[in-house]
């Protein structure tokens, strides 16, 4: 067996416990894993205001927010859950923010303030609002295509969860939680991640209803604008791992972009994949499809982190398209999509027969 590829733990600089945070048990083992993994910046806040994370310019704000952890109770507005189509029924927010630097992050523009990382303290009841919501879902619940999946639930539209867990301990919970609780009729905790650090999740009572992701890309979008990620080699060791202890897994090729090469690279990374999971008993693979787009927001915010970055983010050289209220993404270029489209379309029935394609976008 070939050796597993290195993994990489964050570990945060600072870590501020909110004043309402610090009185919720999971916070108390939030700063029990931070201690243990060595974090000595540990501030507990008088209020329920962060502050501190400004630096002499830009730049200095962003190095500081990326290295802090903030403990904080989730805003009401997070307990009322929201559709997040194609993923899933429901968004289920266990934190908000990220600690990689993906120069196209899509963060970027709709988080307010410095990207700093705030982990919910109330974890407790963030999971018991789940059954309210059971069945209600218009993603995949009730739907003819994806009905066998139940309810879902995105645990990470705002954050990642596994690059955060050794300090956080909340994917775990969840994924035991959604495992073993009694709902009233079928659900899917879903999670994606660039991270290869499973061991943790292993041996769960996991009862097949909690679906990981790899976030997988190209050899030339990965390794020039996936900073502080783990390497794509070691987030498919992961899936492997995660899928011969029984969940089902999932590919998250996103986003893709027609880099010089692109047909030969995104090959290579299926061929990657596929042998990966190809003594798997029992697979069960989904595919999604994220193009790269970008917003006028996003551009702004992006430019000003990352000054110096190669990413293609000219609007010229893309399609607008325009969202329920207004809002506007720029997308890849008709001709350009459809290329996109037919071959991968193809690449994953050659490649990866027996994995299920959910969506492209």
């Amino acid at each position: 067996m070939a050796p597993v590829p290195q993994t990489r733990l964050w570990t945060p600089k600072h870590v501020v416990v909110t004043r309402s945070a610090a009185e919720r048990p999971h916070a108390a083992e939030i700063v029990a894993r931070c201690e243990d993994a060595g974090v000595t910046d540990i501030e507990f806040l008088r209020s329920d205001r962060i502050t501190g994370l400004r630096g002499e310019d830009e730049r200095a704000t962003y190095v500081r927010a990326k290295s802090t952890l903030a403990v904080v109770v989730s805003p009401p507005s997070k307990r009322k859950l929201q559709p997040i189509p194609p993923s899933a029924d429901w968004r289920l927010d266990l934190a908000e923010g990220c600690p990689a630097h993906c120069q196209y992050c899509y963060l970027a523009g709709s988080l307010s303030g410095p990207p700093v990382t705030r982990v919910y303290a109330d974890l407790d009841d963030i999971l018991a609002g789940m059954d309210g919501y059971v069945g209600r879902g218009g993603v995949t619940s009730g739907s003819a295509e994806r009905g066998h999946e139940g309810t879902t639930f995105e645990a990470s539209c705002y954050t990642d969860p596994l690059g955060i867990e050794h300090v956080t301990g909340s994917l775990t919970a969840a994924i035991a939680h959604a495992g073993t609780h009694d709902f009233g009729g079928p659900v899917q905790l879903r999670a994606t991640t660039k991270f290869g650090a499973v061991a943790p999740l292993l041996g769960l009572p996991h009862g097949g209803r909690t679906r990981i992701r790899a976030s997988v890309n190209a050899a030339g979008v990965a390794g020039r604008f996936e900073g502080g990620t783990d390497p794509v080699a070691a987030r498919l060791a992961g899936l492997g791992r995660l899928a011969r202890a029984g969940y089902p897994v999932g590919l998250t090729i996103a986003p893709i972009m027609p880099v010089p090469g692109w047909p030969e690279e995104y090959g290579a990374l299926l061929d990657a994949a596929a042998a990966e999971l190809a003594a798997v008993p029992g697979l069960d693979l989904t595919v999604e499809c994220i193009t790269h787009r970008f917003t006028p927001g996003s551009r702004e915010v992006l430019t000003g982190w990352y000054p110096r970055t190669k990413l293609e983010m000219d609007p010229e050289r893309r399609s607008r398209k325009f969202g329920k209220y207004g809002s506007v993404k720029y997308v890849y270029q008709r001709d350009d999509m459809r290329e996109l489209r037919t071959w991968f379309g193809q690449a994953l029935a050659q490649r990866l027969p027996a994995a299920r394609a959910l969506y492209w976008t």
